[in-house]
């Protein structure tokens, strides 16, 4: 792969070609990180060198594999300043192709597999990232295999119909998915291009860090709230982070990373409570957020790392703190977040209640915080609940306001 010396193993550190198409390290199971020669490009790779580049995640080509990239124009999502809050930026991901951050990701994973000459490309899904990979499998002539739960989204299941992709619906999770994912990969042909099981989905995502820095004329904020499934956001920023401070970017400290999850599925946060390396597996996983129903994360060990290192924290909503929350973006900011997006919402007001005590990972109204959208709303109407008008009533043939 073009641009890449390496691709490194996260847990053992090992080295394996970046020549040919890889999963996970041969050796434990860990995840690949792609490796750039940063030295090679640090005086050229400028903030000012950004200037006039085209408006999506390609600007960052320095820090991308070298490859023809698959593209609906991905990237470069706008950061709102909150309407509310004086210190909080909404980062709009809503508007990416096909309607979420899963965009990102799946662009680089496409665009990869086609350049190594993959044909079939197989995923779990929870909604999304589906929608996204029977997106640009057909922007790239190839063919997708996707695993959801029976209860997806409808908009995610019409979408992957429409975009032609071989669609299994399965009783069960995400990890139920993925476990067919797995048994059929070698019979089928398939690729697995499962969140953090092939080594690009990080490199799209990463730009979201990027884009922060760049969005905030080279500063970055004090904390980041991001909803976090699999926690792909969170590990690809914190690469983004390593690779900006090699560059020369930054040199101050990096943001606090703050991790969301769903109370009906909170691995990660139950993980960070008891001050755990890795998650136990969480049972009876429900939530209206389908993107954060991700009972077992692979990058856990990751993520929890991330926190710590970050001074973050991992934090749990309630499915009534997520409905007020969409409700309150939409009437307030103009954005109709995903239950996912608004999470991040949901969480901003708990850690403002909580006070911003040295250590607790909290935050002050002081603190500049960016909070991430990750997909629009318009994906989920037919499970949101609207308020119902208030009940007709007749009184004597006078004209009323009911």
């Amino acid at each position: 792969m073009s641009g890449i010396i390496g691709l490194e193993c996260t847990k053992c550190g090992a080295q394996v070609a970046p020549s040919v198409p890889q999963n996970v390290c041969p050796n434990d199971g860990g995840i690949l990180f792609a490796r750039y020669d940063l030295e090679q490009v640090k005086e050229s790779f400028t903030l000012p060198a950004l200037s006039g580049r085209p408006a999506s995640l390609w600007r960052y080509r320095e820090v991308l594999p070298q490859i023809t990239p698959v593209t609906l124009g991905e990237g470069y999502t706008p950061l709102l300043h909150s309407r509310e809050w004086e210190n909080l930026w909404i980062k709009e991901e809503g508007l990416n192709p096909t309607g979420s951050f899963k965009a990102r990701g799946i662009s680089l994973a496409v665009s990869a597999a086609k350049a190594f000459g993959s044909k079939k490309l197989a995923m779990p899904s929870a909604g999304n990232a589906a929608s996204a990979l029977a997106a640009y499998a057909a922007a790239a002539d190839l063919e997708a295999y996707v695993f959801m739960p029976r209860d997806v989204p409808r908009a995610n299941l019409r979408e992957c119909e429409l975009y032609g992709a071989k669609i299994t619906l399965v009783d069960g999770l995400i990890n139920d998915c993925a476990r067919l994912v797995s048994e059929g990969k070698k019979r089928e042909g398939w690729f697995d291009v499962s969140t953090l099981k092939e080594p690009y989905r990080v490199e799209g995502k990463k730009t979201m860090a990027y884009e922060l820095f760049e969005q905030l004329g080279g500063t970055l904020p004090d904390a980041i709230i991001f909803p976090s499934g699999g926690g792909v956001g969170v590990i690809a920023m914190w690469k983004a982070f390593d690779e900006m401070q090699k560059l020369g970017w930054i040199r101050s400290r990096r943001p606090r990373m703050i991790a969301v999850q769903a109370e009906g599925c909170a691995p990660l946060v139950q993980a960070w409570k008891q001050g755990r390396a890795t998650v136990v597996p969480w049972t009876g996983a429900s939530t209206i957020a389908a993107g954060l129903r991700v009972p077992q994360p692979y990058g856990d060990y990751l993520v929890l790392d991330i926190l710590r290192r970050s001074q973050g924290q991992a934090i749990a909503v309630s499915e009534e703190e997520i409905k007020r929350s969409m409700h309150d973006w939409a009437c307030r900011e103009g954005i109709l977040a995903s239950p996912e997006g608004a999470s991040s919402l949901a969480a901003y007001r708990k850690l403002l209640a909580q006070g911003s005590a040295p250590g607790t990972g909290s935050l002050a109204e002081t603190d500049q915080v960016v909070a991430f959208n990750t997909g629009t709303g318009l994906k989920y109407l037919d499970i949101l609940e609207l308020p119902k008008p208030p009940a007709r009533r007749q009184i004597g043939g006078l004209i009323t306001p009911y």
